[in-house]
Formats: C-alpha cells, structure tokens, sequence
C-alpha cells in the first residue's frame, strides 16, 4: 500500500548528507514492508537481514564491527555480495543487537557510500543500552499508523485526498461529498491505521473482517450478533 513515508525514504537516497537510516515505530505499522518496496523500487537489489527470525546473525556482530568486515560476512551469509550505493542493506529487528545498533556509527564514519536502513520498534531501540546507541550518526524516521489520507488512498478513494489538499482555506464542502467524508471517516476511525487492518478492509469492504477474532472465517458475518451489534452504531454515528 501507498505511503506519505515514501517520499522521506527517497529524499534520505538522495541526500549528500545521508547517513545510516534507523526506522523507529510501533510494532505492525508496516516499517518492514515499506523498506522492503523501497528497496524493491529504488536499488538493483535488496540485502535483507532480520536479527529476531534468525538470531544467529548476532554472532556476525559479535567481534570486529568494521564496515570492511561485516560487509564481508553478511556477503557471505545471503550468498551474493553487497554493493555500495546499488544495493540497500535493511538490518530489520535491530533493537535485539545492541552491536548491531552500535556499528550504523562505524558505517556513517568509515563507509557511508554502503546504504544501510535499520528498522526497530520504538520501544526497543530507547530500551538500548546507551553505549550501543550512534548518537549523532544516523538519520531518524518515525512511521506512524497510516493517517486519514492515507486510508482513502488505501480503499480507493484518493479523489477525496485530493479535494481535501486542494482545500486551502475553510470552506464548506458540498454536501454530497460531505456526507461520505464523514462515512468515510468513520470506517476509518473503526478499522484504525494498522496496515494490516487496512489492507484487509480494503480488500473485503467487510467491517466485521477487522473485528479481533472476528470475520467470516470465524463465522461472524455482517448481520452476525458477534459483530454487526458494533459496526452498524459506528457507521450510524
């Protein structure tokens, strides 16, 4: 799915200032996925290392954390060699590898033209230990749940995202269009910004499937008292 932080991720490639990229966020706000399409769409390839499926990548870290060295050993892990400014490295789950976090400030120092983009949790990264942390040698991006806009975008309706931007000053919006705005926003404020959850409503149109334990896999349709009791008071208002 389309998001507002591709434009940043971009900006951060093309910068002459660019430095190790650390995405910061709650779990579930997509962080994986959006460095995996950037790094799809922008670079010849992608190196991508997940410190919490495979622990074993900790070990990689665990002597000599000169740039030289780990790209020679994560080379030799995937299987390819990793080139400078053509490949993106994504070192996901980074809060688990205190060196891991530590050695983006050796890369900023010694081998900057490696793109290297490390995703983490919010929670975890400021749990680091303090001497892991590369104060003043990375670059920072927040990822959020997606945002209003970002939902219309999601379910199809970007028209509305549009009228909405192109909206300059306070003025009242005709109502047809007012009315499903006010639809729309709703459903939004039902199925929340998780990407997931979005993604799933967009395919289905189904509230019910955006219910915890809920949707017609589980046997709660539409009309069901599991979850029709709560999707019609929301779209009601």
């Amino acid at each position: 799915m389309k998001r507002d932080v591709y434009t940043e991720l971009v900006a951060w490639k093309r910068s002459e200032w660019r430095k190790p990229l650390l995405v910061r966020g709650a779990r579930q706000t997509g962080k994986t996925f959006i460095l995996k399409e950037f790094g799809k769409c922008e670079y010849q390839s992608i190196a991508y290392f997940n410190f919490e499926e495979d622990p074993r990548l900790k070990e990689l870290f665990a002597g000599s954390l000169k740039p030289g060295k780990l790209i020679e050993n994560l080379s030799l892990y995937q299987k390819r060699p990793i080139r400078p400014a053509l490949d993106l490295i994504v070192l996901d789950e980074i809060q688990t590898s205190n060196e891991a976090l530590n050695a983006l400030k050796y890369f900023q120092e010694e081998a900057n033209d490696y793109h290297v983009a490390a995703a983490g949790s919010l929670l975890g990264v400021k749990l680091s230990t303090p001497m892991s942390f590369p104060v003043g040698k990375v670059n920072f991006i927040d990822l959020q749940p997606m945002s209003f806009l970002e939902f219309l975008d999601a379910v199809g309706e970007s028209q509305y995202r549009q009228l909405i931007e192109a909206t300059e000053t306070p003025e009242p919006i005709p109502l047809p269009f007012h009315e499903e705005l006010i639809d729309l926003l709703r459903r939004y404020y039902f199925v929340g910004g998780m990407p997931e959850a979005v993604r799933q409503y967009a395919e289905t149109r189904n509230l019910d499937d955006v219910l915890p334990g809920c949707g017609r896999r589980n046997g709660c349709g539409s009309g069901s008292k599991a979850g029709g009791w709560l999707v019609k008071p929301v779209l009601q208002g």
